[in-house]
Formats: structure tokens, C-alpha cells, sequence
């Protein structure tokens, strides 16, 4: 399949991991309360089977413990240790059957993932972060992105189908069915399953949630979009990315063997968008136009007492051009961005442990136009999680 954007695409991210905002933003409030609101169980819970038990979860996931952003569409039960459901589905091939045609995407292998950070809560378990990312493709331009977060002796996940958008490192969320179906199909695959997977009926929203904006849409191809059962002709508005408000439940009942002990990714993504500026604008109709490689590199390895850990680090060094959006002109004196981000998570018998640290600084600091932007997410099983974003203008 290819695609294609179209040139006055207008997204919000600077550099990094993918971020799968709902709107694409960075969190509004700059303030350090925010960190103080996450430690407030999120609302409403909602209550699943366990077993013979039951659990009371949010049905979503958040980067900022606060924002209910992706929802929870798988639940793992039995041997449901998000290190040993990655074993499973990293030993799987790319060959798939009805109702999976053998065309790419269907022919997809699972590796781990470059992702941005995420946590999800449980009533019993508190918070947990999401420290094992799973990718079926790679990072573009399209793939399936599975996050898993252990909640004491279940596992809860998110699994979507999304498409890296040209000239950025974020992406773009497409469907969360189709993820839910490839995900059912291949650990069915596995051959450890204990029992015919289930559905825990409604938890969360449906028949859509979030929207794939139109600017994105009208540049995804007649195949993709017939894909996702999406409208043939351009749109004005943008898509529901449609749902059915249900998550699939599993029960595990047996271990795959263990798998390579150090994976790696290498990616080197040109940036080149209008974009409004992310920090710092005077006004909503504050746009720069962002240019420069930004390299992303993972390192995942299994260590010698069973732990998963992950470390990542992106970096880019951005020429800044003020743009008049009426006009397409510059505006004002181009200036540099400095972004990074780093990511260390470690998945144990406890659960998700991510430490995460994204900052962005505009230069020189001399321009009336400078400023800096840092936001850190925490988040340690049986630990208070903190999150905060940090903005400093001229």
C-alpha cells in the first residue's frame, strides 16, 4: 500500500517517540499540579471478570496519568506476564490465514516497539506502566503497535493500527479493531491459550473514539481506507476510528520460550512540517516550519534475573522558520530547536517501571522567540507515579 499527505498538513509534535495523543497536543496545563491530580484514581472505573474474580480497571491508558487516550481493548488472564505474551508473539512468522489475505500488512512479524510512554490503573494494582511495546511492521509507514500493562496477576492492553504521518515522528491511529483482530488471530496461534477467547462486554466508548483528522484521511489510499471501513470519498470532517466498546479477553494457560536477549532499532526520521509552534506562541496562529533529521535508538534486553529493559533515546537539531500562515512567508528570524527524549523501562514480576524525559528548547536564547519545554513521567508499581510539564519563555 502507499500514501500519501498532502503538503499543508498541520500537526502539533516536535520530535520523539510516537506520542498517539487524542488530538495530537501536548498537554495544555504547564503547571506542576498536574502531577498532583495524576495520583487521584482516574474516573469511572469499570469492572471485568478475573478468573473466578472480578477487577475494577480504567478502560484506558494515559502519558499523563490524567488524559484518557487509548482504550483498553485486550485483557490477559492466567500466564499473562507481558514478558512471556511478548516470548509468544515474537516467535510467531508472518504467515496468517482467513480472514487475513498473505499482502502486506497480514504478512507482518512482531518485534519490540518504539513508543512513547503510558501507564494504565487498576483499583487492586494502582498505577502501571506500560514497559513492553510490541510492533507487528515497523516504525513506518504503517504498522500494529501493542502496549501491555501487568496489573498484578492480569494483564491489560491497548492494540492499534496506525500510520507514521510523512515528515514527523508521530502517528496516527487508524483502527483499534483490526489491531484487536490480528491480536486474537495470533495468540491463537501460540497454541497457549486455555480457553475460547471472550469478550468482557462494554467498558468503554463506542461506537468510536477519537478521530482521524480529515488532512490525514483524504491522504490515506481507496485500499487502506476500505481497510478500516472508512467513507471512499474525501471528507471534510474528520473519521471516528470506529470500536465496539469491548475488550477480548485471554486466558493463557502455557509459556513460549524465551527469545533473543538483545533486540535493537535504528531510526533516522526527516522532519519537515508547518506546524503550530508548541510552545510558547503568542497566538493560536503562531506557526513555524520544522526541519532537520531526528534519530531514534532502542535497545530492549532481557536480563540475567528474567527483567525486560528498555532504553531509549531520540535527538534532533531543528531549523525554526516563523511562518505568516496567511501567506506562507516567514515571519521573523529562523532559530534552532534542540529536542531529545529518553525512555528506561523495566518489566518484572512486579509489573512496569518507565522513567521518561522529553525536552525541547528554542535558540539562541538571546531571541525573544526562545524558550523551553521539559515534561517527565514516573511511574513504579507500589510508588506514587508523577508526571509534570515544564514551560519557560522569554
Amino acid at each position: 500500500m502507499h500514501y500519501s499527505v498532502p503538503a499543508g498538513l498541520l500537526i502539533v509534535v516536535m520530535a520523539g517517540a510516537c506520542t498517539d495523543r487524542p488530538d495530537g497536543r501536548l498537554p495544555a496545563d504547564p503547571s506542576p499540579l498536574a502531577a498532583q491530580r495524576a495520583v487521584v484514581p482516574p474516573d469511572p472505573l469499570v469492572t471485568i471478570s478475573v478468573g473466578t474474580g472480578s477487577a475494577r480497571i480504567w478502560s484506558y491508558v494515559s502519558d499523563d496519568l490524567v488524559t484518557a487516550q487509548d482504550p483498553v481493548n485486550l485483557v490477559f488472564l492466567g500466564k499473562a506476564d507481558p514478558r512471556a505474551i511478548r516470548n509468544a508473539l515474537l516467535g510467531l512468522d508472518g504467515v496468517r490465514g482467513a480472514p487475513f489475505p498473505p499482502v502486506f500488512p497480514f504478512t507482518c512479524t512482531w518485534s519490540d516497539a518504539i513508543g512513547g510512554l503510558m501507564a494504565g490503573y487498576s483499583e487492586d494494582a494502582g498505577w502501571g506502566g506500560g514497559a513492553v511495546q510490541l510492533q507487528c511492521g515497523t516504525y513506518g509507514p504503517i504498522r500494529f503497535h501493542l502496549r501491555l500493562f501487568k496489573m498484578g496477576s492480569y494483564t491489560i492492553a491497548n492494540g492499534h493500527f496506525e500510520v507514521l504521518i510523512p515528515g514527523t515522528t508521530d502517528h496516527q491511529v487508524l483502527s483499534w479493531e483490526l489491531a484487536e483482530q490480528l491480536v486474537t488471530y495470533d495468540i491463537a496461534r501460540t497454541g497457549l491459550l486455555g480457553a475460547v477467547p471472550a469478550s468482557t462486554g462494554p467498558i468503554n466508548a463506542a461506537p468510536s473514539y477519537r478521530t482521524i483528522p480529515a488532512v490525514i484521511y483524504n491522504g490515506l489510499p481507496p485500499d487502506l481506507r476500505a481497510l478500516i471501513g472508512g467513507p471512499a470519498s474525501d471528507v471534510s470532517t474528520g473519521v471516528g476510528i470506529g470500536t465496539d466498546g469491548q475488550a477480548t479477553a485471554f486466558l493463557l494457560a502455557g509459556e513460549a520460550p524465551e527469545v533473543a536477549t538483545v533486540t535493537t532499532q535504528h531510526e533516522v526520521i526527516p522532519f519537515n512540517q508547518v506546524i503550530p509552534k508548541p510552545f510558547c506562541a503568542s497566538s493560536p496562529a503562531d506557526y513555524v516550519l520544522a526541519q532537520g533529521p531526528v534519530t531514534l535508538d532502542q535497545t530492549v534486553t532481557r536480563l540475567p534475573n528474567g527483567d525486560l529493559r528498555q532504553v531509549f533515546h531520540a535527538d534532533g537539531d531543528l531549523l525554526v522558520i516563523p511562518l505568516d500562515i496567511s501567506t506562507g512567508l516567514p515571519s521573523g528570524e529562523p532559530l534552532r530547536a534542540k529536542v531529545s527524549e529518553d525512555q528506561d523501562t523495566k518489566a518484572g514480576p512486579e509489573g512496569g517501571r518507565i522513567n521518561g524525559l522529553q525536552q525541547q528548547r528554542l535558540l539562541p536564547a538571546s531571541s525573544p522567540e526562545a524558550g523551553s519545554l521539559k515534561i517527565q513521567l514516573n511511574v513504579t508499581p507500589g510508588q506514587e507515579p508523577r508526571f509534570d510539564r515544564s514551560v519557560i519563555c522569554k
